[in-house]
């Protein structure tokens, strides 16, 4: 015999209950069958709903009645041909009849008890299995009903009835040993004290009908069909690269069932389990799928943790105080108020210094318990021996699930590290002996962080999940998406990394996808997107909250450059081209590094200095390995080099320059290159990361421009300028010519001082031959005296920078 449970949403409507039917009837093919239904989905809701209406003297409960009724009446008729249907309506409408007498009372008296509560809420499985029973009967004759309130009998705990087994094992085996019908159809979740009175087993109890029943009678197997493909690694609704689980032993899987995983009820597996029936959790909808088999099979020692769980809506409460150390009862006195007021406790940690005990309850039980453990503990209270009772609320707790993670060292560790790697706080740990279960109490904001966090770390080959927000699509922009694009396969198959865009803006859209921006087309996504704001920019990416999220800002804004705090503070990653930051006041160039510490969020800026060449990150190995940079010596504007180098007696200042900017080797404003001031940002830059504290008003700017060119305020004016000074230029270049050298725009640091500024480069230099756009950067130190190290290649244009912000986001993939 097999016992097989169908849920609300299998039943939910006519059309799924025919797919109910139709399972049914394969399986009676080859077994007798006990069929339990819970009620049509949400009816449950509906009749609590109503019930508490009619409490609160709310007439509109006869509405909620009205579309219960509605609910069943139109359910029925597609079931039950015309010609029967006559006889089979009354009977629902007496049913609804009596519902509403009942609910007429609690509207009159004002009061609904739990006893009455159970009686109201029991109609919903009443009328479900009532007419699946009929419906079913018009396919197979052998097919009968069979109320569980005549074969579960319980205490008289209304709400969540206590069963007595001794009662309920006899009636059930006596029933069914004179029936030998090959399918019998029951209510799930209801049953009935010993005088007669109907009661509940608690929400979820269907699936606690079906294992009692199962359990009595020795059944070769508990089905649970429901909407899902068995128990999942995770909640596939959170994480969606949850997978389901195949086997699971009755241990790991009453973990997981306490833990969330709403797919079983908690107290299903104890009838079973005393019996070694196995469960096997199928999908109504996907019956060819595998589903989850629970039983006591030897496990594979492969499989370390099965799953992770959580429970929402968590309250902590702390006891603490030097009046509980070395205090015998203080534990038992505090669970005894706890056990007084009917609180379920979750979760339970203590030190073993006994200073404090933390229990974690729901969030609706946390006010009472906190007035009742405050009323307990008042004496101690009044002497300050004990502190009154502290509650932290909206937490929740992350399990990680596996019979085998005891035969495994650092399982704590390695979750614990991929927590707060994405700045996820734990407020309390708890782990049994068994060491099946670590438990952590997090803020419920960041559950989904979390779960998604550890599932990528536990199931998911260690493939890790770039979250990017990025700010600025131009030139560099357009080249990074690219990028992106064109690498993300390569990246997922040989990096185990997988990088996903969810937000992207301009000066005028923003656009958000939480699940993922398609980048085949994002110029049409972004046109669609809403004004540009970062203040709501910043926001939206906090509100999401999402592993691994890096802010990329690919602009050469201040404003955009003065949020970096803000991102920091949240554990989002900041990736960045824009030089202002990092050449801004040195205590704010500190400030964000010491946040990029503190929450554990890189701030990363490779292409600040030579778009894609790694000199910043070389400076950074020298100073780590323990080297000192003297000197630098460095031609660090490829922009600058490209106007240079083509600049002669054929083309003209104003034409090089113009160019310089079609080509996209300058900025949008070309006086920033051209004035010197990116230059010596860039420097600065450098010698910060060198060790030194500088302020950009330090570095001397030998400007090359006439005065007028550096007071023009918009482009126009600016190229105007250019032509005016002709002469000027001109003059420079022939007195390169002049002294056989070349020009190059040098930046210097030496002795503590630095320079920035147009120089005429002999033959004999190492500058003279250097072409195009091309950088060139030399660092004297202790380990370079004679022969500096020496960084040379193409330092602008849109594909090496983009390509130097690819890398830097890379970095953080592979920390």
């Amino acid at each position: 015999m097999k016992v097989l449970k169908f849920g609300g949403t299998s039943v939910a409507n006519a059309q799924n209950i025919k797919l109910v039917l139709e399972i049914v009837n394969q399986k009676a093919k080859q077994d007798q069958l006990v069929v339990v239904v819970s009620a049509l989905s949400k009816v449950t809701d509906l009749l609590q709903s109503a019930a508490a209406k009619a409490a609160a003297n709310d007439e509109s409960f006869r509405e909620v009645v009205a579309e219960i009724e509605k609910k069943h009446l139109d359910t029925l008729k597609e079931l039950i041909p015309v010609s029967e249907q006559s006889s089979l309506l009354s009977h629902v409408k007496r049913i609804i009849n009596h519902l509403e007498t009942l609910l007429d009372g609690c509207f009159l008296l004002g009061e609904l008890s739990p006893r009455t509560a159970d009686t109201i809420l029991s109609f919903g499985e009443l009328l479900s299995s009532f007419i699946i029973a009929q419906a079913y009967q018009q396919v197979d004759k052998d097919a009968v009903y069979k109320d569980s309130r005549e074969l579960i009998k319980t205490d008289n705990n209304f709400g969540k009835a206590a069963v007595n087994f001794e009662v309920s094992n006899k009636l059930i085996q006596e029933y069914f040993a004179s029936n030998k019908s090959r399918i019998n159809i029951l209510p799930g979740f209801i049953a009935q004290t010993l005088d007669g009175i109907t009661s509940t087993l608690g929400r979820g109890g269907s699936d606690y009908t079906a294992a009692i029943i199962a359990g009595a009678l020795d059944a070769e197997q508990l089905e649970i069909w429901t909407d899902v493909n068995g128990m999942f690694t995770a909640n596939p609704k959170i994480v969606k690269q949850a997978q389901p689980i195949a086997n699971i032993s009755y241990q790991e899987a009453m973990e997981l069932s306490h833990f969330g995983a709403k797919v079983l009820y908690p107290p299903t597996i104890q009838p079973v389990l005393r019996k070694n029936i196995p469960i096997l959790i199928k999908n109504t909808f996907e019956p060819e799928a595998v589903g989850t088999l629970i039983s006591d099979a030897v496990l594979s020692k492969d499989t370390v943790v099965k799953g992770i769980s959580h429970i929402d809506h968590i309250s902590l409460l702390t006891l603490e105080g030097p009046g509980m150390i070395g205090v015998a009862g203080s534990s038992r006195r505090l669970f005894e108020v706890l056990s007084q007021e009917k609180i379920n406790v979750i979760f339970i940690t203590q030190a073993s210094s006994e200073h404090s005990i933390c229990i974690g309850i729901l969030n609706s039980d946390a006010d009472n318990a906190e007035a009742a453990i405050n009323r307990a503990f008042e004496i101690e209270i009044s002497q300050n021996k004990i502190d009154p009772c502290y509650v932290e609320k909206d937490l929740c707790i992350i399990a990680l699930v596996g019979e085998n993670m005891k035969n495994h060292q650092g399982l704590s560790g390695r979750m614990f590290s991929t927590l707060g790697k994405n700045n996820v706080n734990i407020r309390a740990i708890a782990q049994g002996a068994s060491e099946r279960n670590i438990s952590t109490v997090i803020n419920e904001r960041d559950v989904k962080k979390a779960l998604n966090t550890l599932h990528e770390n536990f199931f998911e080959e260690n493939t890790k999940q770039l979250n990017l927000f990025v700010m600025g699509v131009g030139n560099v922009g357009e080249k990074f998406i690219e990028q992106i694009h064109s690498q993300k396969k390569f990246l997922k198959d040989n990096l185990k990394i997988n990088v996903r865009v969810i937000a992207l803006s301009n000066s005028r859209k923003m656009y958000f996808d939480e699940d993922g921006i398609s980048l085949k087309d994002w110029h049409s996504a972004l046109d669609k997107g809403e004004p540009a704001s970062i203040e709501e920019f910043i926001q939206k990416a906090k509100e999401l909250n999402l592993r691994n999220s890096i802010f990329v800002d690919i602009t050469a804004n201040a404003t955009v450059s003065e949020a970096y705090e803000k991102f920091l503070k949240e554990s989002i990653a900041v990736v960045t081209c824009n030089k202002i930051a990092c050449s801004s006041a040195y205590d704010n160039y500190k400030k964000l590094k010491s946040l990029s510490r503190q929450y554990n969020a890189p701030f990363l800026f490779e292409t600040n200095v030579g778009a894609g060449l790694p000199i910043i990150d070389t400076v950074k190995n020298l100073i780590a390995s323990g080297d000192k940079v003297h000197k630098i010596q460095a031609v660090l504007s490829g922009s600058l080099n490209f106007i240079f180098n083509n600049f002669d007696e054929n083309n003209s200042f104003h034409d090089v320059v113009k160019e310089a900017g079609v080509q996209g080797f300058t900025e949008p404003d070309p006086k920033i290159d051209l004035s010197g001031i990116d230059v010596a940002r860039k420097i600065l830059i450098l010698i910060r990361e060198s060790g030194y504290e500088m302020d950009i008003d330090a570095i001397a700017n030998e400007s090359f421009l006439p005065a007028e060119c550096l007071a023009t305020t918009n482009n126009e004016d600016f190229f105007a300028s250019l032509i005016k000074h002709a002469a000027h230029f001109e003059g420079i270049y022939n007195e390169a010519l002049a002294k056989d050298s070349r020009l190059k725009y040098v930046a210097q640091f030496e002795n503590g001082k630095a320079s920035v500024g147009l120089q005429f480069i002999p033959k004999d230099h190492p500058f003279y031959n250097l072409e195009g756009k091309d950088n060139i950067v030399l660092f004297y130190t202790d380990r370079y005296v004679d022969q500096p190290l020496l960084i040379k290649g193409a330092g602008a244009g849109a594909a090496v920078t983009a390509s130097g912000i690819f890398a830097d986001v890379i970095r953080i993939g592979n920390v």
